[in-house]
């Protein structure tokens, strides 16, 4: 089968082979037949080695396919039915996930590092990123990383709810559970970004600003949803206008910076919440005094996956895409085939591109 494999850390391209084998499926995993898949600035990240990865690798993990296989220990998903990749499966069992918080589970984070479920050149072990590798036209994946969807959502948009929508919207709507009335403030107008500005929407916020450098993303971030757009320059004229300089409700994080890091929390008011959502390197140290953490009253917040338990989130995401409450067609720059990956990576760093979907068929 056709896969994309990261040879090594920092690699500019990709090298698209035919010759990649799959291991077989254990009696608790599940084959899925990739039908589209997203380009994800994690993807990058994973690349460049910001978010560390074994190599070889096949990057992606932000996807949608249908079932193809099963273990036969697996009831959960049968051949034939469509399913959203769970980039970040839970055991099930872990006091986390007992806990409620199974985007914290570390079983296949860990398994992920030592177990290839790829082969290429005969005999070569290759990694799937985040256990998944969806830059690939099949991928075995735990029973826990395939969550059953409706027929007729479509491949993109279930694509799309596999990761940036669900870390998106989730941080809005379950991280900072946005009251309605709220001031609102996003950081980053990319994919994930676009998503908090729709979970705010959601939400009820009355005022949404989003912020980027880039002007040519602020038009699609008021027709997801934004009030107001500006550039980082234009901030402190904006919060004055829209807050009479206290600052918003919540501010979110949502380039993995610790720049912009301390800009959310510049632009959020006292008692208010901060929360983090862009994917930082392990190097990037943010600073905040200890007085100002304490005496303004701020909460910082960390939003992983968008604290989502994707057992109940992909469905119900995808009943708020049927209803017409979540844009997701307007987040697709271009929809593109696997040949083309070395293109949309290229176009991914220079920044004006959103969401590329990669179509299998």
């Amino acid at each position: 089968m056709r896969a994309a494999l990261l040879h090594a850390v920092g690699d500019d391209k990709l090298d698209i082979r035919d010759d990649v084998t799959l291991a077989p499926v254990g009696p608790t995993d599940v084959r899925v037949r990739i039908k589209a898949t997203g380009v994800c600035h994690s993807d990058l990240s994973a690349m460049s080695g910001v978010l560390p990865q074994p190599v070889p690798l096949v990057p992606g993990h932000e996807g949608a396919g249908e079932v193809v296989e099963v273990g036969e220990h697996v009831s959960s998903v049968q051949p034939g039915d469509h399913v959203i990749i769970n980039w970040r499966p839970s055991c099930q069992d872990c006091d986390l996930c007992l806990g409620g918080q199974p985007y914290l589970c570390m079983k296949y984070v860990i398994e992920a590092f030592t177990k290839g479920n790829f082969r290429f050149g005969g005999d070569q072990t290759a990694f799937g990123m985040a256990g998944c590798g969806t830059w690939a036209e099949e991928i075995v994946i735990p029973w826990q990383g395939a969550i059953k969807v409706d027929t007729d959502v479509s491949w993109e948009a279930a694509a799309l709810i596999g990761c940036g929508i669900t870390t998106g919207v989730g941080a809005a709507i379950n991280t900072a559970k946005v009251r309605p009335g709220s001031t609102v403030a996003v950081i980053g107008c990319g994919g994930v970004g676009l998503s908090v500005i729709q979970g705010a929407r959601i939400s009820g916020a009355r005022t949404i600003l989003a912020i980027d450098p880039l002007e040519s993303k602020h038009e699609l971030a008021k027709k997801v949803g934004a009030t107001h757009a500006v550039t980082p320059e234009q901030v402190p004229e904006a919060l004055n206008e829209l807050t009479a300089g206290g600052g918003f409700d919540y501010g979110f994080e949502v380039v993995g910076k610790a720049a912009t890091i301390q800009s959310a929390w510049q632009v959020t008011r006292a008692g208010g919440e901060v929360i983090v959502v862009g994917a930082g390197a392990v190097d990037d140290m943010v600073s905040i005094s200890a007085f100002s953490l304490l005496f303004e009253g701020k909460n910082l917040l960390s939003s992983l996956y968008g604290e989502a338990d994707v057992r109940h989130y992909f469905p119900y995401f995808a009943k708020l895409y049927k209803a017409g409450q979540l844009d997701l067609e307007s987040m697709i720059s271009a929809r593109i085939r696997l040949a083309d990956l070395n293109d949309a990576v290229a176009a991914l760093k220079g920044g004006e591109v959103l969401r590329q979907i990669v179509l299998m068929d």
